[in-house]
Formats: structure tokens, sequence, C-alpha cells
């Protein structure tokens, strides 16, 4: 495999870049250093026509933007913090709150998705991006060094390496935001995708979407997809949980997580015939299925309406931050951040 690569933009005075990565089975990832954000993601069917299965932007200004976070790496961490504020060893740290009271992805100014990140390093068939942050940037503590490299390899795995260090304790909770349609990014909505999760569990939330702290069973529950289940079926039920956020939006607790990197979901798409199986070593993984989305003008001119992708974002829980008895995000000088996460087509 060679990578290719293209000019995307100049931000800053910096031009920036894609590059383009392609297996021998005709799979090709497109990833650039504007934010470490993934482009594309082109997949054949089960005929050999070959569509593109991430939604994604018209242009690198949209990138720039990046409001609805399509393809992103978000950090430093991921999801809500309550109240957007922390502490860590009774220091209290105060984030801005972009999500009502709450804080949503860190900043959505100057996040990780939307910074220039260094080109690190170019292999045949990966690239690593690179990014300093400093002690205080968004009211996190340390200065931290943070790189992802994404890798495409030929048996199909699109895998996302994130390595951090920080000089402090402090809060790292990364997570690829890319919204996959299996049927092709402008097909409409993901309501007949069928998926299945290796999670007995989820957090419930309460009004913005801050979870309770309980973990409870999805057995007898719209959140049950423990067997492969459309995901249509129970999106609309009278539910109070799926009130609050209009469907899906809520973090699964993956069973028997222990920090290997194993299977924990797989995605369907039956008329196209593709299939996508989810792999991570974290403890959880926010289902989300674009409620209210609408994204007009995006690439190659597509409209994205309600529900016109699902996000597979894998984490540690949200608000973890300030809930002692979920799985700690808390990393600094004697606990590295070092996490996987791959999404394989068969």
């Amino acid at each position: 495999m060679a990578i290719k690569k293209e000019f995307f933009g100049t931000k800053e005075g910096k031009e920036l870049s894609k590059f383009w990565i392609e297996n021998n089975n005709g799979i090709k990832a497109c990833v650039t250093d504007m934010g470490a954000n993934l482009l594309n993601l082109i997949v054949p069917d089960k005929n050999g026509q070959e569509a593109d299965v991430v939604l994604g932007y018209a242009t690198f200004e949209d990138y720039v933007v990046n409001d609805s976070f399509l393809g992103a790496t978000v950090g430093p961490n991921a999801n809500r913090i309550a109240g957007a504020s922390f502490e860590i060893d009774g220091e209290k740290y105060q984030l801005v709150a972009n999500d009502g009271a709450n804080n949503l992805h860190s900043d959505k100014q100057i996040g990780y998705h939307v910074r220039i990140w260094n080109v690190a390093k170019v292999g045949d068939n990966y690239v690593t991006f690179s990014l300093e942050d400093a002690d205080g940037c968004m009211g996190f503590p340390g200065n931290k060094k943070i790189s992802v490299t994404y890798t495409l390899t030929e048996d199909n795995r699109l895998e996302i390496h994130y390595q951090g260090s920080s000089d402090k304790k402090t809060i790292l909770n990364m997570t690829n935001h890319t919204y996959f349609n299996l049927a092709g990014h402008a097909s409409g909505d993901i309501l007949d995708h069928v998926l299945e999760m290796k999670a007995s569990n989820y957090t419930p939330i309460v009004k913005g979407a801050i979870p309770t702290g309980e973990i409870a069973p999805v057995a007898g529950t719209p959140f049950d997809f423990t067997s492969p289940k459309r995901i249509g079926d129970d999106i609309d039920a009278d539910e109070e949980q799926l009130k609050l956020v209009g469907g899906y939006d809520h973090n699964w607790v993956i069973d028997d997580a222990d920090g290997s990197v194993q299977e924990i979901a797989t995605v369907t798409e039956p008329v196209s015939g593709r299939v996508m199986k989810v792999y991570t070593d974290l403890p959880g993984v926010q289902f989300y299925a674009s409620n209210s989305m609408n994204i007009v003008g995006a690439k190659e001119g597509a409209h994205y309406k309600n529900r016109a992708a699902l996000c597979l974002e894998t984490q540690y829980y949200p608000d973890t931050a300030n809930k002692p008895q979920f799985p700690s995000a808390v990393f600094g000088p004697d606990r590295p951040y070092d996490t996987v996460t791959i999404y394989k087509f068969v």
C-alpha cells in the first residue's frame, strides 16, 4: 500500500493536507491534519459497489468550524461533564459551559477536532498526527502531548490508536465521532440498520444528558441490543430516557471490560450487505442516532436529515470526572493514556 497526500486547505497560514490510505480490498480511508479527523471511508458492498459510508462536509472551511463533530477526534474530553467543572485531588477546574450548564466535547471553538495537528509520521498504511496542549488550555490541567494514529490493514480494519501524556493529573477521554451510514453517507436514515452490542447495562441520564450515576440493566427496555435488533424498532418508544434526548444518545456499559481489546458491537446494513464490527479496550460506548440532525450542502451536495447516521463513540463514561463509581479517566505522570478503537468491515 502507498499513501496519497493532497492539499486540503490553509489555516493560520499553514497548508493542511488530506491523506488517502487504501488496501487491496478496495477500502479507502481519508484523514487530515485539520483536527486529526476522518473525512472519507469508502467500502465496497456485497456486489463490489463502492460507497462512502461516513458523513462529511463539502469544504475545508466547514471542517475548520465542524459544529457537528463530523469524523472528529474529540479531546481532551469527549461527551459531557456536569456543571462544566470537576475536581482532582481537591482542586477545582472550570470548563466552558457550552451545553446548557454543562460541558460537551471540551470546547467547540478550540477543541482538538479543530486544532492544527502535526504530521508526525507517515507509513505505508498509517498516518500519525501529534499535538501539544498547554497546561490550563480549555480549563484542563497539565502540559499534554497527544498522538492519534490511523492504520488501515489488509483485513479491513481501520484502527485508531490514541496515546497521551501529561505532567499533571488531568482528564483524558478522547473518542472518534464519525457518523456512519453503511448504505452510503447520502442514502437516508439508519433505522433499518441492525445493531448488536456486548452491553447488558447502560447509564441512565437526567435532563441535560448527564448520567445519574446508576448502572442499569437493558433487559426489557428499548436499550437492549444484546441480540441483533433493527435500530428503528424501539427508537420512538414511549420511554422517558429516549424522550430526554429525542432517541438514542446514551452510554452503554461494555460487558467484561478489562482493558484488553475486544469486540463490542456489530452493525449490519441489510440491503448493501455491509457489516461493521467495533473493537475497543475502553469500558463504554456512546450510541448516538444523530437525533435532530439537519446539515444542508454536505459533501457531494448531500442533505443530512434526522437520524441520517449512527455514532459508536468508544469512551470512559460521560461525567466520569464527577462520578467516582465510574471507571476513572484521570491520567498523568504515573498513568499514561493509551487506547485503541477499531472499525472492521467483514
